[in-house]
């Protein structure tokens, strides 16, 4: 009895191994979806409770992209995120074309950076009319 306790334990502990691991493959992805962008901003720290990050983002990827977010992230000096920003773009950024974007971000003692990306969008074709 004890034997399969062990075995049933050991098989708990290989499942919950698996499960972490999937997670850790899936909350990845926000970095993938930078892949084929490119990003540029600039941040406005002039307001004591919040800073305005503007930029632009260009779909430099092969197909048109849509319903495209963006995501800004207080950082402290070792990286760690202190605050978070999101702002959705645009329903369609067609590739080679160009999207401005704004955000606020709230200000967080001890923050020395910030990082903006493209955290999420959908890749497909544009609507064909008939």
């Amino acid at each position: 009895m004890v034997v399969r306790v062990l075995v049933r334990g050991t098989f708990a502990s290989a499942l919950a191994l698996v499960i972490v691991a999937a997670g850790l493959v899936l909350s990845v992805e926000p970095a993938r979806a930078q892949n084929g962008f490119r990003v540029t901003y600039d941040v406005d720290r002039t307001r004591p409770d919040r800073a305005r990050v503007t930029g632009r983002v260009v779909n430099e990827r092969s197909e048109d992209v849509f319903e495209v977010n963006m995501t800004a992230e207080a950082l402290d000096a070792k990286g760690k995120v202190l605050a978070k920003g999101i702002a959705y773009v645009d329903a369609r950024i067609a590739r080679g074309d160009s999207r401005t974007f704004s955000m606020s971000v709230p200000t967080v003692a001890g923050t020395s950076d910030f990082r903006v990306v493209v955290s999420s969008f959908r890749v497909g074709m544009a609507p064909q009319g008939p």
